[in-house]
């Protein structure tokens, strides 16, 4: 016979065995990680889209469903490879132009530095910025070695085109599958959860409005960023536009530093070397038009009540980046707000006292 301790043994069991076989399915799929995230965050954001074409033809999700996912090629993906292939190139020809001395980093900040005032150069020995070939020298292979390892990385992604056509079709595979069955998904993942009905909901709508919120209001405001600014610099006739384009989007994912780190040191290369009028234009563009766009666009994109503290983005970015490499510029910031929302809901479930009910 068997009692209730027998079954608390053999439930105990039984939920080891659920661990270890969803560990052991996390790591089959470790090395796809990049692709199924992807999915999912795809999925995701064109779920709505996917929806308004099933009300279309309701009897067709197969139909509706590759129709979403040819949208998902058109609009996001044939744009990404050719600017991967524009990246590759610039970066390939930025970096002869370093080796051949035609860009030297030296000698840009000499000029910088001696085109300060003389007041200037006092505030600087003031505060203890008095050698200045010290300081040059390691800006210099600080500079140097960053554009060469960012190089090296575009050169890598293009030799490494089969590992990406290959993770791109596990994406697009699982995109399709999710749209087609996302909702009955939901559903079961629901059913599995061992949460409260509530809990679950709250959740799971959570996690759908930060996924949005990340990539609407962050990496489209980043793209347009950087948009602006590469288009300023190719008008300027500023070599690799391209690449302190990508490099401005980049940066204007961190809110603390922005892409006022990449255009700034521009502008004042530039009013040192005595091209003021373009050191005027990009001061603009980048107070007026680029750092303005953030207050524009992600209100609209978003949502005022989406948006979580800056200073929460920018650690999480960063952490995020630190585990998750390029994946932790929507990794880190999805955590925090996830973070975020679960000690909000925990909070309400204590004032309406529903915890340990």
């Amino acid at each position: 016979m068997t009692g209730p301790k027998t079954h608390r043994i053999e439930d105990g069991f039984f939920l080891s065995v659920v661990v270890l076989v969803s560990i052991a399915f996390a790591a089959v799929l470790e090395p796809f990680f990049a692709a199924v995230l992807w999915g999912v965050i795809v999925a995701i954001l064109f779920w709505p889209v996917n929806q308004r074409l099933l009300k279309a033809m309701p009897t067709h999700r197969n139909s509706a469903a590759l129709i979403s996912l040819t949208l998902i090629i058109a609009i996001v993906i044939v744009p990404a490879i050719l600017l991967t292939f524009a990246l590759v190139q610039e970066a390939a020809h930025f970096y002869g132009l370093i080796q051949s001395g035609q860009i030297n980093f030296e000698r840009m900040f000499g000029q910088m530095v001696a085109a300060l005032p003389d007041w200037a150069h006092s505030i600087l020995r003031r505060l203890g910025f008095s050698n200045f070939d010290a300081a040059r020298i390691t800006v210099t292979r600080g500079l140097t070695s960053s554009f060469r390892s960012f190089a090296g990385q575009a050169l890598l992604i293009g030799q490494g085109a089969f590992s990406f056509v290959i993770a791109l079709g596990v994406m697009l595979y699982l995109a399709y599958f999710l749209l087609r069955d996302g909702d009955r998904l939901a559903q079961r993942f629901a059913e599995a959860a061992p949460l409260r009905p509530h809990q679950r909901e709250a959740l799971l709508q959570r996690f759908v409005v930060v996924i949005r919120a990340t990539v609407k209001g962050s990496i489209v405001v980043a793209i347009v960023q950087g948009l602006i600014g590469g288009v300023v610099f190719w008008l300027l006739d500023i070599p690799g536009a391209l690449l302190w384009g990508v490099l401005m989007g980049v940066f204007s994912l961190l809110p603390a530093v922005g892409a006022a780190i990449v255009w700034g040191p521009v502008a004042l290369y530039l009013f040192a070397t005595g091209a003021i009028w373009q050191g005027a234009v990009v001061v603009g563009s980048g107070a007026v038009i680029i750092g303005s766009v953030d207050n524009l666009l992600r209100p609209i994109l978003v949502g005022r009540d989406t948006r979580i503290p800056d200073y929460v983005v920018l650690i999480s970015t960063l952490g995020g980046i630190e585990l998750f490499g390029f994946n932790g510029i929507v990794i880190g910031p999805v955590i925090a707000a996830l973070f975020l929302a679960t000690w909000e809901i925990f909070t309400e479930m204590r004032k309406e006292g529903q915890v340990g009910s």
